[in-house]
């Protein structure tokens, strides 16, 4: 996993508009065409429209059916407006649901209730992060994705095939089902990044301490920092359901919601888990560094060693005074190579005595 591909270069959200009426995407790449997706269900059929045009959706009644409308890609505000408008839509909830820097938060609403995620799609190369926005009420539930993706097509099936009981149930029960997958997501991106840093072993000598893995580490902590991030805010809001009264949330339905929590408490200790390991790695890294050094300094330090009388003595006779009565010994170079090499030996037996090598 190379980078976190994140929103920092998105345009920031001008608040100061002459035309409150006018709605602005925030990020920085088209996400596509808007593509319109409509299940309209109930426990005997499921109808299911795909490619609508916003003027084709009417305003969801309760005549017996559950709605779910998919939304793909967010960048041009038009469509989007114009299904939500339909649905009675508050102008905060249409902008936040453009706005891709918007902070993952939850807001009951007098006739629905608002939630907005970041969600993470799995990768060997970038993280790539998009946020789904989602708006529920009694029999209906509007999801709104950034970018095309493919990880609630089980949820389509069910409903086609009536498998489950996803049919028999309301928009609540849908929405469970959808953050289920958004989780599943997140624990599939956060064992990628486990499987990755258990491949960083600084301990084999013959590991290349590249600087690039210390970057790959940090990498990694941005990451798993982001999806924690990311999570709490899921975990407040079944907390909120939880500890509250909802008319869009179903008594029955509420241990489901309890499940997404305990699932987001799992995710966050795997991602507390991880952030220990990638420290202990960090401090690894350091520290084999470190010792690597010590050994290259020791290493330098016993040559200089032997060598400080070695070079004294060849210093001493390369002196050019004239009375130096061991020049003129005939064997006189000889004698000064044994005293050498004496030396050589004796410093080396005692450096060896004194495990130095």
């Amino acid at each position: 996993m190379k980078t976190l591909r994140n929103q920092k270069n998105s345009q920031l959200l001008n608040r100061k508009k002459q035309d409150p009426e006018k709605f602005i995407f925030t990020g920085t790449q088209p996400s596509g065409a808007v593509d319109i997706q409509l299940f309209r269900y109930n426990r005997e059929q499921c109808i299911e429209s795909k490619n609508l045009q916003p003027a084709q959706i009417e305003r969801f009644e309760g005549n017996g059916f559950h709605y779910w409308l998919n939304v793909y890609g967010i960048s041009d505000p038009a469509p989007i407006v114009s299904v939500c408008k339909k649905q009675g839509i508050h102008n905060l909830v249409i902008q936040d649901i453009l706005d891709v820097n918007q902070r993952p938060k939850f807001q009951v609403f007098e006739n629905f209730c608002f939630l907005t995620i970041k969600s993470t799609v799995p990768s060997n190369s970038d993280l790539m992060i998009e946020q789904i926005s989602f708006v529920f009420g009694k029999n209906f539930l509007l999801s709104f994705q950034e970018k095309k993706a493919d990880y609630f097509e089980h949820l389509r099936y069910r409903l086609r095939e009536s498998k489950g009981i996803l049919r028999e149930r309301g928009s609540d029960y849908l929405l469970y089902t959808l953050l289920e997958a958004i989780l599943d997501n997140y624990f599939k991106t956060l064992q990628q990044i486990d499987n990755e840093v258990e491949k960083l072993n600084f301990v084999d000598v013959k590991t290349d301490l590249s600087p690039l893995a210390l970057e790959q580490i940090e990498q990694n902590k941005k990451s798993v920092l982001f999806i924690k991030k990311a999570i709490l805010p899921i975990k407040e809001f079944t907390l909120i359901a939880e500890r509250e009264e909802n008319e869009y949330i179903e008594k029955r339905h509420l241990k489901y919601f309890l499940e997404i929590q305990d699932l987001c408490l799992t995710l966050l200790d795997n991602c507390d888990i991880i952030l220990s390991t990638l420290e202990s790695k960090t401090n690894l890294f350091f520290s084999v560094q470190g010792h690597r050094m010590n050994q290259v300094m020791k290493t330098l330090t016993i040559v200089a060693t032997v060598f400080i009388p070695l070079t004294f003595i060849a210093g001493v006779y390369g002196m050019n005074f004239a009375h130096m009565p061991e020049l003129q010994w005939k064997y006189g170079y000889a004698a000064v190579w044994l005293i050498m090499l004496l030396i050589l030996a004796g410093m080396i037996l005692y450096l060896r005595r004194k495990k130095w090598f």
